[in-house]
């Protein structure tokens, strides 16, 4: 995966929702447990988002990647021609 994130990255698993909040929090020198602390949650929700769990609350994951800093953009799907 590419750790040039600054330009936008289609992502389609909650795998590479993942990897992309690893990749950001390590950026900023926080450990797992210090972004459990500010986020208000257990060291448990920080590893299970960042292992993608499926089964993750939609709003807290949400919740999480505004916290270290990254934002979800919806729109269509693009198709190739």
């Amino acid at each position: 995966m590419d750790p040039n994130i600054d330009n936008g990255r289609v992502v389609s698993t909650t795998e590479e929702i993942g990897s992309l909040i690893r990749l950001v929090r390590n950026e900023q020198g926080m450990n797992q447990m210090v972004v459990a602390g500010i986020f208000g949650s257990g060291n448990r929700f920080i590893s299970d988002a960042e292992n993608g769990k499926k089964t993750i609350q939609a709003q807290k994951l949400l919740d999480l990647l505004g916290m270290v800093g990254l934002e979800v953009v919806i729109r269509r799907k693009r198709t190739d021609a």
